[in-house]
Formats: structure tokens, sequence, C-alpha cells
């Protein structure tokens, strides 16, 4: 059904779709975008589109189109939801599991997961019925990933990660332990020369994007490994197992970046030992602040008993 919006005296002639999606928060330009393409916003019961423009005292008749479907099938998975209302959810992910779908997926992503969770309530993201996902964890990485059920939160949220102002931080189980109790690495990062599938930290002006992240050492075993939380400013691909690695500690059961079995241990991590813990981001609609955390998995706490253990031989 038809909508109308007069447009305020004194407005300046703008485009249609930047106009509109100033006026309407809850409604993204792309989103004003798809429904100036669909014919459905007209003034003067003419049909407008993206390029035509608005002035003050224009009286706007509008509509969205139908959400289309997902193409991808639902499917019944377990979750672990830790927060959740009609705009978002958070999840403390397991390790294994793949976020997006892809040429080398199964019917086994979170993303299949989330439209069997959250059947009938999703007004979708981008148009269509899908969870949006504004940032990622990598398939091995444990812990905490926020998902957005529609456009105005979506929006709130990407906003808030490109911003670079909300709270991200992780516990990692690295080899060896530090000399320094806490410290800040500043290395930008970027895909390695030779090994595409890594990425690399690289000096100031050699390449690579800014990386920003702080550590702190949270608990040692004798000098076999320790326990370090990690803050991160950015969000680049692999960043905490790449400045780590940088800072001569790579993640334990991280093959890629040069981690080896430690005949210390009865047994060995199957698995990176990253677990996301920790985020505080501002509720995109409500605007209240969400604290929220996450348990470390079983693995990784049982690796932590492990290492007391190894420690006191």
């Amino acid at each position: 059904m038809a909508e109308t919006y007069t447009v305020p005296e004194g407005t300046r002639r703008a485009r249609v779709d930047k106009l509109l999606a100033a006026a309407f928060r809850e409604h993204s330009r792309t989103a004003w975008q798809r429904a100036l393409d669909a014919g459905l916003v007209s003034v003067g019961g003419k049909a407008v589109g993206r390029d035509d423009t608005l002035q003050g005292g224009d009286v706007v008749s509008y509509a969205f189109p139908a959400t289309q479907a997902s193409t991808l099938k639902p499917v019944k998975i377990p979750l672990d939801v830790l927060f959740e209302d009609k705009h978002l959810l958070a999840i403390n992910k397991p390790a294994g599991m793949v976020v997006h779908p892809g040429a080398a997926t199964g019917e086994d992503t979170l993303v299949h997961a989330l439209l069997a969770h959250c059947k009938g309530s999703l007004s979708g993201v981008g148009g269509i019925e899908r969870p949006g996902i504004v940032h990622r964890l990598d398939r091995e990485t444990s812990g905490l990933i926020l998902v957005a059920k529609n456009d105005k939160a979506h929006r709130g949220l990407a906003e808030q990660f490109s911003g670079r102002t909300v709270q991200k931080e992780y516990l990692a189980l690295v080899s060896g332990v530090p000399e320094l109790l806490s410290g800040s690495l500043r290395k930008p990062i970027g895909r390695h020369p030779r090994h595409r599938h890594k990425m690399a930290a690289f000096e100031e002006g050699q390449g690579g994007r800014d990386a920003h992240t702080d550590w702190e050492v949270v608990e040692s075993f004798g000098r076999i490994a320790a326990l370090v939380r990690c803050t991160i400013h950015t969000g680049r691909t692999h960043q905490i197992r790449v400045h780590l690695k940088a800072l001569g500690h790579v993640l334990l059961g991280d093959a890629i970046y040069g981690w080896k079995p430690d005949p210390r241990l009865s047994s060995q991590p199957a698995r990176v030992m990253l677990h996301a813990e920790h985020l505080v981001v501002e509720h995109p609609v409500t605007h209240k602040p969400l604290d929220l955390r996450a348990a470390p998995p079983k693995d990784f706490a049982k690796l932590v008993k492990e290492l007391r253990k190894a420690a006191k031989r």
C-alpha cells in the first residue's frame, strides 16, 4: 500500500534517492533506489527515477517492492544465541562453521542456520530475505558474531564497524611467552607476496593496509605458551594471527603461519586457538549499549587446563 510524504518547504532541490534516504533513516539509499527502479515512487501521479530531483513542497507517493525469498535452503542447525530481538541477534559461533556459503561449502553454514532460525522475522536485507552479517569470523575461529534482521539494523551496525566504534576483544593461545605483559602493534597487513592464501605484516610505507592490535598477557604457562587478550581496532583478514606472528608468537594450531606440534603437550590443538570473546556495540535501533560476552568453547578451555599441567612438569 502506497504512503505519502511531503517534502518540507525550504528544502533545497536534491536527487530523489538522496533526499528520501535522509528523510527516512530506517530505509537505506539502496532500498529507495530499488523502489525507484520498480516504479513505486511518484510525484503528481508520475513515476520518478533515481536521477530525478525533489524540492520543498513536492508530495511523494511511495511503496517498496516485496522482499524476495532467499534462494538458499534454510537448515535447522542448533545455534547458541546470546542475544536476540526483532532487529538483530548475537551468536556464539562454533569453531569449524563457515559463515557465508560459497562454491566449496555445503548447506551447513551460519547463513543456512540463520535462515531457519529467523524464519518469518527477516524483513529483508538488500531486498532479499537474508540475514545481514557485517563482520566475519574465520571457519576455525569461535565466538561472537552479530547479525542484522533488517536494512536499518544492518546499516547501523555497518556504520559502527566501518567507523571503528565497536569494541572487539579476542582470546588467543600463543606459542611461547611475550617478554612484555602488554603492547600495541601497528603494522599494515596485506596479501603475502608469494603465498596468496596467507596475509603478511609490512613495514610502514611498504604495502598493506593499516592495522592496529592491542594485546595483553592474561596467563602464562611456563615458557610453553600464553593466553593473550587482543583488542582489535581494525578488521583486517587474519589480523590477530599475523600480528602475533610478527611479535614472534604464532597461535597454537595455526599451521598456516608456522605453528608446529609441541611434544610437551599430551594432545595437540585441532584448530587455530582463537576465540571472539567480548563485543561492545550500540544497538543500531534503540541506541542502548550492548555488552556481549561468549565463554570460550570446550576445546579452548580443555587446552588451557592441559597447558597448566604441562607447565608444572
